[in-house]
């Protein structure tokens, strides 16, 4: 068989699945699930996150510990995230476990039992993790941003709820949650490992016959009427933390990748990113600058964030937008293009080094698009980005005028 084929199939009752066979000792599964806490109603905020923690507290046939220790006493790691639109179980694993670990996922998903006394006590930790998080300006600013950025609106909400919400969640919430989530049409199983094809499907099959045909795909509420903003609060202890940002397309607009490309290029993970060299480098005025795009089923943010000493503020804001005005007026040489391509590209094969990272991808993937993509699908998407393109989009969603700004300043 040969390695880097992706297969797609779908099982008996429609659930769908993407396969990548690489050739190593270890092997990685996961179960991506349309859900997450922009899903939520209005008693559910943090729901999602939580149901996430309380999905390893036992199931029919396991308890806590056992759920816990399937994995783990043969070296293999289970792990779970929630996102906005997004809930996955995963597992990583040496592939003469592969059925172990197929089976265990298959079994926190459909088998949960959320028992009350593991309830009360996992509310206890996401407590501390609320006030972690709250203790953490470099954290916060980033939840407070979006929740300006969509008022009143699921995607405003803070994934990990509030502790007023988190005391009205019982095991009967936790299981109407995953029964409207948790079926074959709702969600998507992603493998990638040396296990050959044929004997995947066979565990699958399965484990996952369990899962609901019936078709629950459930649509979110979209949003309108994004409105600038201009916030500064007393949240900082040591530095001020400052965001700047506005919308964004959604993740099937044809201008996401361009959007990309130019927040890489803004402040990417590279040292030498445009904001680095110019704030950083050139000026010594912060030590942390990132510029991050966050991209929906239907709309998206991207944001350019700084700690800085308080006196550096407003030479910090000035730099950025002097950028960000200059990335609307001006068009890329073809120099600039070629080499901000050549980095983008570079930046998505690093992160798909990893197979864990890649079955993760893959996942999310098949659950958006319904469709799992090959890298050189994507660096074709690249290619075709024009130098006027990426001033389209710079004056689409980057000019300073349509921009939204919070200030975490000094209490």
């Amino acid at each position: 068989m040969s390695s880097n084929k992706l297969i797609n199939f779908k099982l008996r009752n429609g659930l769908r699945v993407v396969y990548l066979h690489k050739k190593s000792a270890v092997a990685h599964f996961g179960l991506s699930i349309l859900a997450g806490s922009r899903f939520e109603r209005k008693n559910e905020i943090g729901l999602a996150h939580f149901l996430e923690h309380c999905l390893f507290k036992g199931t029919k046939k396991r308890k806590a510990f056992h759920v816990l220790s399937r994995l783990d006493s043969v070296g293999g790691e289970l792990n779970a995230y929630t996102s906005k639109e997004e809930l996955c179980l995963y597992a990583s694993f040496s592939k003469k476990h592969t059925k172990r670990a197929i089976e265990l996922i298959a079994d926190i998903s459909y088998n949960s039992v959320f028992p009350k006394k593991e309830i009360e006590k996992e509310k206890e930790i996401i407590f501390d993790e609320i006030n972690s998080y709250m203790d953490s300006p470099i954290d916060k600013i980033f939840d407070d941003f979006e929740e300006l950025m969509f008022p009143n609106h699921p995607l405003g909400n803070n994934i990990l709820g509030s502790k007023e919400t988190l005391k009205e969640f019982d095991t009967e919430m936790l299981n109407t949650y995953l029964k409207r989530f948790v079926n074959a049409q709702n969600c998507v199983l992603s493998f990638v490992g040396d296990t050959p094809v044929e004997e995947i499907k066979k565990n699958i099959e399965k484990e996952f016959a369990v899962f609901s045909k019936e078709n629950h795909l459930i649509t979110p509420e979209p949003f309108f009427n994004y409105k600038p903003f201009n916030v500064s609060r007393k949240e900082a202890n040591y530095q001020t933390h400052f965001i700047i940002g506005s919308i964004a397309p959604g993740i099937k607009e044809t201008s996401k990748v361009g959007l990309s490309l130019l927040i890489n290029l803004l402040g990417g993970p590279a040292l030498n990113s445009r904001l680095i060299l110019s704030i950083r480098e050139k000026h010594g005025y912060a030590y942390n600058i990132e510029a991050n795009y966050n991209s929906y089923l239907d709309i998206g943010f991207w944001t350019i964030y700084i700690g800085c000493d308080k006196k550096h503020l407003k030479k910090c804001i000035k730099l950025v937008k002097k950028e960000l005005e200059s990335l609307c007026k001006n068009e890329l040489s073809i120099s600039q293009l070629n080499k901000a391509k050549e980095q983008m590209k570079g930046h998505i094969a690093l992160n798909m080094d990893s197979n864990a990272n890649l079955m993760l991808n893959l996942g999310k993937s098949m659950l958006i698009y319904d469709k799992a993509f090959e890298i050189n699908e994507i660096h074709q998407e690249i290619d075709c980005i024009t130098s006027v393109d990426l001033k389209k989009i710079a004056n689409d969603y980057l000019h300073p005028s349509n921009c939204s700004t919070l200030i975490f300043d000094l209490k």
